[in-house]
C-alpha cells in the first residue's frame, strides 16, 4: 500500500487543493462551482490558512507529489437558512467545528484517505480546545458520502426524512474523542 503524506496545506499547495475541490464539485456532485457554496474553494488561503481556528490538509500522492486529497475543519456552524433553524441552533459558529471539503480523488479512492484526514481534522478540533462539537453535512447522492459518514458519526438530522424534504441532505455531528 502506498503511503501518503498528509500534512496541513501551504501556499504551494493551494493549486492543487483547488483543482481537487472543483473537479469534486463538478463531477461527484454535479452542480459545478457556485459562488454562494463554493467561495472558499476560490480563496482557500483566506478560509483556512489565514483564521487560526481552520486549517486545510492535504494528501500527497507518494509517486509524485500532487495533491490528491483534501480535507478543511473551520470555526463556522452551519447557516440558516438554507440549513434548517434546528441544526443552525444546536451548531452555533464558534464552537462548532465544521467539516468541510473531504474530497479524495477517484482513483485514490478506498485506501483510507478521507479517514486519515477526518481523524487529523478531529485532532485539530480537540487540540483547539475550544470547539464543543463537531458537525458536518453530506448529499447522500454522492457514492459512498452516507455509509463513510454513519461510520464515522450519528444522524443528527437526514432531511429526507423531512415532511417537504428539505434538500435532501444529512447532518452529521462527529464525536471529537475519535
Amino acid at each position: 500500500m502506498l503511503e501518503y503524506c498528509i500534512r496541513a496545506a501551504g501556499p504551494d499547495d493551494l493549486d492543487g487543493a483547488r483543482a481537487v475541490m472543483l473537479d469534486t464539485v463538478y463531477r461527484d456532485f454535479g452542480t459545478g462551482y457556485v459562488p454562494h457554496w463554493h467561495g472558499d474553494i476560490v480563496d482557500p488561503a483566506a478560509a483556512y490558512l489565514a483564521p487560526a481556528r481552520h486549517t486545510l490538509l492535504v494528501a500527497l500522492d507518494p509517486e509524485h507529489g500532487a495533491v490528491v486529497a483534501t480535507g478543511a475543519l473551520d470555526s463556522r456552524g452551519p447557516a440558516h437558512p438554507p440549513n434548517p433553524r434546528r441544526i443552525a441552533e444546536r451548531f452555533p459558529s464558534g464552537e462548532t467545528a465544521q467539516l468541510r471539503r473531504i474530497y479524495v480523488r477517484p482513483e485514490h479512492r478506498r485506501r483510507g484517505l478521507a479517514r486519515r484526514l477526518v481523524a487529523e481534522l478531529l485532532a485539530f478540533a480537540a487540540a483547539d480546545g475550544g470547539y464543543r462539537a463537531v458537525y458536518l453535512h453530506t448529499d447522500p447522492a454522492v457514492d459512498g458520502a452516507e455509509p463513510f459518514w454513519r461510520s464515522l458519526g450519528k444522524v443528527v438530522l437526514d432531511e429526507r426524512e423531512e415532511p417537504a424534504g428539505g434538500q435532501g441532505i444529512i447532518h452529521f455531528e462527529i464525536p471529537m474523542g475519535r
